[in-house]
Protein backbone atom coordinates (compact mmCIF):
# COMPACT_ATOMS: atom_id res chain seq x y z
CA UNK A 1 0.00 0.00 0.00
CA UNK A 2 1.53 3.55 -0.71
CA UNK A 3 2.22 5.60 2.14
CA UNK A 4 2.26 9.30 2.32
CA UNK A 5 5.62 9.56 4.53
CA UNK A 6 8.93 11.26 4.08
CA UNK A 7 11.72 8.84 3.06
CA UNK A 8 13.80 10.41 5.07
CA UNK A 9 11.51 9.08 7.76
CA UNK A 10 10.13 6.17 6.74
CA UNK A 11 9.28 3.37 9.63
CA UNK A 12 6.66 0.71 10.46
CA UNK A 13 4.83 -0.61 7.85
CA UNK A 14 1.27 0.05 8.26
CA UNK A 15 0.54 3.04 10.43
CA UNK A 16 -2.48 2.60 12.64
CA UNK A 17 -4.02 5.41 10.43
CA UNK A 18 -4.49 3.20 7.65
CA UNK A 19 -7.82 0.83 7.38
CA UNK A 20 -8.61 -1.48 4.48
CA UNK A 21 -11.84 -0.79 3.06
CA UNK A 22 -13.47 -3.46 1.24
CA UNK A 23 -14.97 -2.52 -2.17
CA UNK A 24 -13.57 0.98 -1.84
CA UNK A 25 -12.68 1.83 -5.63
CA UNK A 26 -12.93 4.37 -7.91
CA UNK A 27 -16.69 4.77 -8.19
CA UNK A 28 -17.28 3.75 -4.86
CA UNK A 29 -14.67 5.36 -3.02
CA UNK A 30 -15.48 5.35 0.56
CA UNK A 31 -16.94 1.83 0.05
CA UNK A 32 -19.67 -0.11 -0.75
CA UNK A 33 -22.87 1.85 -1.46
CA UNK A 34 -20.86 5.57 -2.17
CA UNK A 35 -20.80 6.81 -5.62
CA UNK A 36 -19.27 9.51 -7.47
CA UNK A 37 -22.22 11.81 -7.30
CA UNK A 38 -21.08 15.52 -6.34
CA UNK A 39 -17.68 14.36 -6.92
CA UNK A 40 -16.96 14.21 -11.04
CA UNK A 41 -14.56 17.57 -10.90
CA UNK A 42 -12.64 16.24 -8.34
CA UNK A 43 -9.57 14.25 -9.19
CA UNK A 44 -10.19 10.34 -9.74
CA UNK A 45 -8.43 8.46 -6.85
CA UNK A 46 -8.27 4.56 -5.79
CA UNK A 47 -6.41 3.93 -8.85
CA UNK A 48 -3.51 1.39 -9.12
CA UNK A 49 -0.63 2.12 -11.34
CA UNK A 50 -1.48 -0.78 -14.10
CA UNK A 51 -5.35 0.85 -14.45
CA UNK A 52 -3.60 4.26 -14.89
CA UNK A 53 -1.32 3.29 -17.99
CA UNK A 54 -4.41 1.40 -19.22
CA UNK A 55 -6.45 4.33 -19.19
CA UNK A 56 -3.62 6.58 -21.28
CA UNK A 57 -2.94 3.88 -23.57
CA UNK A 58 -6.43 3.89 -24.27
CA UNK A 59 -6.99 7.28 -24.48
CA UNK A 60 -4.04 7.72 -26.72
CA UNK A 61 -1.56 9.43 -24.10
CA UNK A 62 0.77 7.56 -21.66
CA UNK A 63 2.32 8.40 -18.07
CA UNK A 64 4.61 10.64 -17.77
CA UNK A 65 8.11 10.08 -17.09
CA UNK A 66 9.06 11.13 -13.41
CA UNK A 67 11.64 13.73 -15.11
CA UNK A 68 8.94 15.29 -17.21
CA UNK A 69 6.60 15.55 -14.40
CA UNK A 70 9.19 17.69 -12.31
CA UNK A 71 10.03 19.55 -15.39
CA UNK A 72 6.45 20.27 -15.89
CA UNK A 73 5.18 20.91 -11.95
CA UNK A 74 7.42 23.58 -11.74
CA UNK A 75 6.46 25.80 -14.13
CA UNK A 76 9.52 27.18 -15.35
CA UNK A 77 11.04 27.93 -11.96
CA UNK A 78 14.26 26.48 -10.73
CA UNK A 79 15.51 25.38 -7.61
CA UNK A 80 12.51 26.15 -5.82
CA UNK A 81 10.54 23.63 -3.35
CA UNK A 82 7.33 24.79 -4.67
CA UNK A 83 5.90 25.19 -7.91
CA UNK A 84 4.52 28.95 -7.17
CA UNK A 85 8.00 29.51 -5.54
CA UNK A 86 9.89 29.64 -2.35
CA UNK A 87 7.29 30.25 0.23
CA UNK A 88 4.49 27.94 1.38
CA UNK A 89 1.74 30.23 1.82
CA UNK A 90 2.54 33.62 0.19
CA UNK A 91 0.75 36.63 1.44
CA UNK A 92 -0.38 34.33 3.85
CA UNK A 93 -3.06 32.13 1.12
CA UNK A 94 -2.92 28.38 0.78
CA UNK A 95 -1.68 27.45 -2.83
CA UNK A 96 -2.83 24.00 -2.28
CA UNK A 97 -4.45 20.70 -0.69
CA UNK A 98 -2.41 19.32 2.12
CA UNK A 99 -3.02 18.60 5.66
CA UNK A 100 -2.70 21.92 8.26
CA UNK A 101 -3.05 20.53 11.96
CA UNK A 102 -0.68 17.82 13.93
CA UNK A 103 -1.08 15.07 11.29
CA UNK A 104 -2.75 12.84 12.58
CA UNK A 105 -4.44 13.51 15.31
CA UNK A 106 -5.97 17.13 13.98
CA UNK A 107 -6.73 19.00 10.75
CA UNK A 108 -7.94 22.38 10.81
CA UNK A 109 -8.88 22.10 6.98
CA UNK A 110 -7.41 25.76 6.89
CA UNK A 111 -7.37 25.36 3.24
CA UNK A 112 -11.40 24.77 2.83
CA UNK A 113 -10.85 21.33 2.75
CA UNK A 114 -10.56 17.63 5.02
CA UNK A 115 -9.75 15.72 2.03
CA UNK A 116 -9.80 15.86 -1.70
CA UNK A 117 -10.65 18.89 -3.84
CA UNK A 118 -12.54 19.85 -6.59
CA UNK A 119 -9.54 20.53 -9.70
CA UNK A 120 -8.85 24.14 -10.40
CA UNK A 121 -9.33 25.33 -6.64
CA UNK A 122 -5.78 27.01 -6.09
CA UNK A 123 -3.91 28.82 -8.81
CA UNK A 124 -1.73 27.18 -11.63
CA UNK A 125 1.96 26.83 -11.78
CA UNK A 126 3.79 29.02 -14.75
CA UNK A 127 2.99 26.19 -17.32
CA UNK A 128 -0.79 26.67 -16.46
CA UNK A 129 -1.28 23.14 -14.59
CA UNK A 130 -3.27 22.48 -11.83
CA UNK A 131 -2.77 20.74 -8.68
CA UNK A 132 0.77 19.46 -9.33
CA UNK A 133 1.29 20.10 -5.48
CA UNK A 134 -1.18 18.30 -2.88
CA UNK A 135 -4.61 16.70 -3.27
CA UNK A 136 -3.65 13.49 -4.55
CA UNK A 137 -0.55 11.77 -5.31
CA UNK A 138 -0.09 11.25 -9.23
CA UNK A 139 1.82 7.73 -10.69
CA UNK A 140 4.27 8.51 -12.82
CA UNK A 141 5.59 6.16 -15.34
CA UNK A 142 9.05 5.35 -14.26
CA UNK A 143 10.30 2.55 -11.66
CA UNK A 144 10.93 3.24 -8.15
CA UNK A 145 14.83 3.06 -7.45
CA UNK A 146 16.16 5.47 -4.09
CA UNK A 147 19.61 5.90 -5.54
CA UNK A 148 18.63 6.86 -9.15
CA UNK A 149 18.72 10.50 -9.75
CA UNK A 150 22.33 10.20 -7.94
CA UNK A 151 23.10 8.01 -11.06
CA UNK A 152 21.04 9.56 -13.87
CA UNK A 153 22.18 11.60 -17.22
CA UNK A 154 21.33 15.30 -16.07
CA UNK A 155 19.09 15.97 -19.21
CA UNK A 156 15.52 14.42 -19.37
CA UNK A 157 16.69 10.93 -17.25
CA UNK A 158 14.40 8.45 -18.73
CA UNK A 159 14.12 6.52 -15.77
CA UNK A 160 15.68 2.83 -14.35
CA UNK A 161 15.03 -0.43 -16.28
CA UNK A 162 13.88 -2.11 -13.28
CA UNK A 163 12.45 -1.47 -9.57
CA UNK A 164 14.49 -1.59 -6.16
CA UNK A 165 13.29 -0.65 -2.72
CA UNK A 166 15.59 -1.60 -0.31
CA UNK A 167 12.59 -1.51 2.41
CA UNK A 168 10.85 -4.24 0.38
CA UNK A 169 13.46 -5.71 -1.85
CA UNK A 170 11.07 -8.55 -3.53
CA UNK A 171 8.37 -5.88 -4.49
CA UNK A 172 8.25 -3.78 -7.53
CA UNK A 173 7.41 -0.28 -7.20
CA UNK A 174 6.50 2.27 -9.06
CA UNK A 175 7.04 6.70 -9.18
CA UNK A 176 4.51 8.73 -7.23
CA UNK A 177 4.52 12.22 -7.20
CA UNK A 178 3.08 15.74 -5.98
CA UNK A 179 1.54 14.73 -2.18
CA UNK A 180 -1.75 14.77 -1.24
CA UNK A 181 -4.21 16.42 1.28
CA UNK A 182 -2.74 13.64 3.73
CA UNK A 183 0.52 15.55 3.31
CA UNK A 184 1.82 17.60 6.50
CA UNK A 185 4.94 19.42 7.69
CA UNK A 186 5.51 17.53 10.48
CA UNK A 187 5.15 14.33 9.22
CA UNK A 188 5.16 14.22 5.20
CA UNK A 189 6.05 17.41 2.87
CA UNK A 190 5.18 15.41 -0.05
CA UNK A 191 3.59 18.56 -1.66
CA UNK A 192 7.77 19.58 -2.45
CA UNK A 193 8.46 19.65 -6.32
CA UNK A 194 11.43 17.49 -5.41
CA UNK A 195 9.61 15.06 -2.89
CA UNK A 196 9.21 11.01 -4.57
CA UNK A 197 6.69 8.79 -3.39
CA UNK A 198 6.70 4.62 -3.97
CA UNK A 199 3.46 2.68 -4.75
CA UNK A 200 3.00 -1.27 -6.28
CA UNK A 201 1.46 -0.89 -9.25
CA UNK A 202 -1.29 -3.64 -8.64
CA UNK A 203 -2.31 -1.19 -5.16
CA UNK A 204 -4.82 1.67 -5.52
CA UNK A 205 -5.36 4.15 -2.80
CA UNK A 206 -7.90 7.15 -1.80
CA UNK A 207 -5.21 9.67 -1.97
CA UNK A 208 -3.52 8.43 -4.95
CA UNK A 209 -4.75 9.13 -8.95
CA UNK A 210 -2.97 10.56 -12.11
CA UNK A 211 -2.68 12.76 -15.07
CA UNK A 212 -1.80 11.83 -18.31
CA UNK A 213 1.08 13.23 -21.04
CA UNK A 214 0.68 13.73 -24.83
CA UNK A 215 1.65 10.44 -26.75
CA UNK A 216 5.12 11.12 -28.07
CA UNK A 217 5.45 14.63 -26.20
CA UNK A 218 9.01 15.56 -24.75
Amino acid sequence: MARCVDERTWDTPYPPWWRYTFGANWRSPSGPGSTLKGKMNYPVAHIAWVDAAAYAKWAGKRLPSEAEWEFAARGGLSRQPYPWGKELKPEGKWRSNIWQGNFPDENTADDGFQATAPVRQFPPNGFGLYGVSGNVWEWCADFYRPDYYELSPRDNPPGPESSFDPNEPGVIKRIQRGGSFMCSDNYCTGYRVSARMKGEPMTGTFHCGFRCARSGSK
